[in-house]
């Protein structure tokens, strides 16, 4: 008995780091971007994207990912860039209530209520 409450009071003192992912992008730069920017203008709102296509020089991924220790909660998100001509022709984002639930998340996330 004392080997099984020793064993279990071991196991909930393991630490466990946060593994984040990715570029983290404010909301607000994702809604500067507009049809018709080049790449450069993109690349200075959002930064350069984590995952470069190299099947389609056409598409940027900026992909998110944030778990905090030993939360089941995952913080994630996920914006497309199309271009064409150099220029952006269409933008996957999150809506504006999927943004402003992620960024509550990642609000609690931030001070550690995350249970």
């Amino acid at each position: 008995m004392l080997a099984i409450t020793f064993g279990w009071l071991a196991c909930g003192c393991v630490y466990r780091i946060n593994i984040q992912q990715g570029n983290f992008l404010d909301q607000a730069a994702v809604e500067q971007v507009k049809p018709g920017m080049t790449r450069s203008q993109v690349r200075y709102l959002l930064g350069t994207p984590m995952v470069a296509d190299p099947f389609n020089h056409e598409r940027w991924d900026y992909i998110y990912y944030l778990k905090k220790g030993r939360s089941r909660h995952v913080d994630s998100r996920r914006v497309t860039v199309y271009f064409e001509d150099e220029k952006v022709a269409k933008l996957d984002k999150p809506t504006a209530a999927e943004a402003a639930a992620q960024d509550a998340s990642a609000a609690q996330i931030k001070n550690g209520r995350t249970y």
